[in-house]
């Protein structure tokens, strides 16, 4: 017979424990998030991630900073163009964060052809641009007459242009400026005739050719030598400020933090500069230029293009 004053239902023997020990429970479990989450464990990974574009991402240095971005925060994947025409157009669609390929001028004039505003917020190096050959070891051994190649995009070609017209082979009308096209080679003046292709074409025409402006990117890609350049341009010319090659941007981006600490750890690092240096044969001027300088000569660089049209 049951007890009349006991419960129909038996109560918790603990409510309070219960409560307890899912309290802990969950504790353990938000420490477990916490921990994947800081040590990088999946998709709570804390890392900020960056897509960066640049032409020749094969270059060893590339790696050695993804790994020290990595070390401050910043999971960097460099992405590699084929050219010089895609990464600005890439940065423009946000199909990358920032890019570093081009100097002040060739910016310039991509954002008043394409009426952009990308802007430059961190110096690399100016590279000095080199006048090769096959066929003969010096200028002065070029002929009347002979067949020199420069890149065919607007700036490289003015720049090529002056380095010709610096060692003697042709005349400028004008002088000559970093707007300069072939139209402003005076034919009659000049010893040689000049004909502009493809920048990534430039060294495989060699075979064929007097002499060819090669751009950095290209010179040991293609069997040469930095040392073995017949000429080049000089980039410690303070007149070579608008051939700083830079780190470019949208312009809601420009006082990003986490864009200016991947340039600052670029700049700083020794064993990425050192990189620099290597794939440039040594010939490479790294610098620190400020970015508002940068800012500067870009504004100054957009009107004289602008007045030019």
């Amino acid at each position: 017979m049951s007890d009349t004053n006991s419960p129909l239902i038996e109560a918790p023997k603990s409510r309070g424990r219960a409560i307890a020990i899912a309290v802990v429970v969950l504790a353990v479990i938000a420490g477990l998030l916490i921990f994947a989450f800081t040590r990088g464990g999946g998709a709570g990974d804390d890392l900020t991630k960056v897509r960066l574009g640049t032409v020749g991402a094969s270059d060893p240095y590339w790696k050695t900073l993804t790994d020290e971005a990595k070390d401050e925060g910043i999971d960097l994947e460099v992405v590699d163009f084929a050219d010089y025409a895609q990464p600005n157009p890439a940065l423009t669609e946000g199909e990358i964060d920032i890019n570093q390929f081009q100097h002040i001028v060739y910016l310039a004039d991509y954002n008043v052809a394409n009426k952009q505003d990308l802007v430059p917020v961190g110096a690399t190096a100016i590279y000095p641009l080199g006048l090769y050959s096959q066929k003969v070891d010096s200028v002065e051994d070029i002929k009347d007459g002979d067949t020199v190649v420069v890149p065919d995009d607007d700036t490289n070609q003015a720049r090529g242009l002056l380095i010709l017209q610096s060692a003697g082979l042709i005349e400028l009308k004008d002088g000559g400026s970093i707007f300069s096209t072939l139209a402003d080679v005076d034919e009659d003046a000049s010893k040689v005739k000049v004909k502009a292709i493809k920048a990534d074409l430039t060294p495989t025409s060699l075979p064929d050719v007097a002499a060819a402006i090669v751009n950095n990117d290209f010179v040991e890609k293609a069997g040469l030598k930095f040392e073995d350049a017949i000429a080049q341009d000089d980039p410690s010319d303070p007149n070579a400020v608008p051939y700083i090659n830079v780190f470019a941007v949208r312009a809601e981006d420009q006082d990003n933090k986490t864009y200016a600490k991947l340039i600052e750890i670029y700049q700083n690092s020794k064993k990425v500069q050192e990189g620099v240096q290597e794939v440039s044969g040594n010939t490479a001027q790294l610098l620190k230029t400020p970015a508002a300088e940068l800012q500067e000569s870009l504004a100054k660089v957009q009107s004289q293009i602008q007045a030019q049209r």
